[in-house]
């Protein structure tokens, strides 16, 4: 756990699910960079409480809060692969609720994640995709090395409109 101007990052529990659920319905509407518009996030809170655990009990995997005051503002995973040939590969995501945008909120939790996969995972590669118009995040990666290394064309469908993707890469 750290703060930073009250912002608290802790590890995700089972108690969290049901504003976990909120949280990311809410976000899914203000914009259009995640893979989910508002409401599509349809998962039960039973089955957000077994995501949450099976991350709790993994090595290789962590769910990261970001809370000031209690809310949640921020939400943050580095997922990593079991099997053998890409157990060093995890694959990181991080969302802000948009009025804490610009607070350096998404850089704390990246900077937590990364840590994690460091020193707790043994990943050796971090991946993300990200919308190759989202200015912001692109800088943010870059900011903490991550690199470009390709291109998914039309990965984004949103109101029969396309939009390509950014694959980048953080070698530990």
């Amino acid at each position: 756990m750290i703060n930073k101007d009250g912002l608290s990052i802790i590890k995700a529990g089972l108690e969290d699910a049901e504003a976990i659920m909120e949280y990311l319905n809410l976000i899914g509407g203000e914009s259009d960079n995640l893979l989910f518009g508002k409401g599509e996030f349809k998962l039960s809170v039973e089955q957000e409480q077994s995501f949450i655990s099976s991350m709790n009990n993994s090595t290789k995997s962590i769910m990261l809060l970001g809370k000031i005051n209690g809310e949640i503002v921020s939400v943050g995973s580095l997922s990593g692969y079991s099997k053998a040939r890409i157990a060093h590969r995890g694959e990181i995501a991080v969302s802000v609720k948009k009025s804490f945008w610009g607070q350096g909120i998404a850089t704390a939790m990246m900077k937590e994640l990364i840590k994690f996969g460091k020193e707790n995972a043994n990943i050796e590669v971090i991946q993300l995709e990200v919308k190759s118009d989202n200015e912001k995040a692109i800088h943010l990666y870059e900011k903490l090395g991550f690199i470009k290394i390709g291109t998914y064309e039309k990965f984004f469908k949103i109101s029969n409109q396309y939009y390509d993707a950014y694959l980048m890469n953080l070698y530990l």
